[in-house]
């Protein structure tokens, strides 16, 4: 009779632990907890739709814009950020309305996406972070990704990008780690361009003619060193444009280091690859290799952000 007393008292007690507040058995409320989604991927390469869960969807991405063979750690924060990405666009309906879908595996519409390359370090990386996501102030963020910083990120979504749709608090700059171990090409390059290609690009870009171009001056840089206003011949045009419309594959960033016009040529000099804005992904593959975790690198480059799981 004691001992039968004893163990519902016992199970009393283990009821009101598990829902009160203090108790470790604590369990989100369901409102708290979302599914998992599955999204629509428009597949460049053959023109087709797919449906796939988003985690799913995610190990393609990841295993295409970080090299599958990078840290796990800086695999896990690339994918950490390649979910928050998805799901602020699809939030803002800015999925790939062109194709009718959420995402796209074209990188110039969407994240760069290859299921060829995953393999169980990604596999790994994905499923560590499952469900992860970066907020500021509850909201998902812009959750921007580069290459390599060329020593330092820039300080702001203007800076880097051009982009003063809304503020983004949680940019910063910050020392690049990534431009002690990043390839030779980012850490100096240098790139020509004929002066009438120029003068076409910018008129593209701004729908104003240069007039014959004799100089090429930076006339104002950001915190971070980067070019955020250029003037070519008589017109001024923003670095990030200027940057894409001469293409951020040839000109890859704006942190120049020298611009001068030669021989009926534009020749410009940097250093660093991508806009500089968010998490560098050499910078990622850095901290990783000295031990960080995921979450430390991602609130490294990001400011004031919290990483809550959406769903198991």
């Amino acid at each position: 009779m004691k001992k039968t007393n004893l163990l519902v008292i016992f199970l009393l007690c283990f009821q009101l632990l598990a829902f009160t507040s203090c108790g470790v058995l604590q369990r989100p409320e369901k409102s708290e907890i979302k599914e998992e989604p599955t999204i629509s991927l428009y597949v460049a390469e053959t023109g087709e739709k797919k449906q796939l869960k988003m985690e799913d969807y995610l190990k393609g991405v990841v295993a295409a814009e970080m090299d599958p063979s990078w840290p796990l750690e800086a695999l896990a924060a690339q994918a950490i950020i390649a979910r928050t990405f998805t799901l602020e666009r699809m939030q803002n309906g800015e999925g790939v309305p062109a194709r009718g879908t959420d995402a796209s595996t074209n990188p110039e519409e969407f994240q760069a996406y290859d299921a060829r390359r995953i393999n169980e370090n990604v596999n790994k990386a994905v499923e560590r972070t499952r469900g992860e996501i970066v907020t500021y102030q509850g909201k998902y963020i812009k959750a921007w990704f580069f290459a390599d910083g060329g020593g330092q990120t820039a300080a702001s979504a203007q800076e880097g990008l051009a982009y003063g749709k809304q503020p983004s608090p949680y940019i910063k700059s910050v020392s690049d780690p990534g431009a002690e171990i990043t390839i030779p090409e980012n850490k100096s390059w240098q790139i020509s361009f004929p002066l009438d290609v120029v003068r076409q690009s910018v008129k593209e870009a701004t729908g104003k003619d240069t007039g014959d171009i004799n100089q090429v001056n930076i006339v104002e840089k950001g915190p971070s060193g980067r070019a955020t206003s250029i003037k070519v011949g008589n017109v001024v045009v923003s670095g990030p444009a200027f940057r894409l419309a001469l293409g951020s594959e040839k000109m890859r960033s704006t942190l120049i280091t020298d611009m001068r016009v030669e021989a009926n040529n534009l020749i410009v000099s940097g250093k660093g690859f991508g806009h500089g804005v968010g998490m560098s992904q050499w910078g990622a593959k850095a901290l990783a290799s000295q031990g960080k975790k995921a979450e430390q690198i991602i609130e490294y480059f990001f400011k004031d952000v919290q990483i809550k799981k959406e769903w198991d």
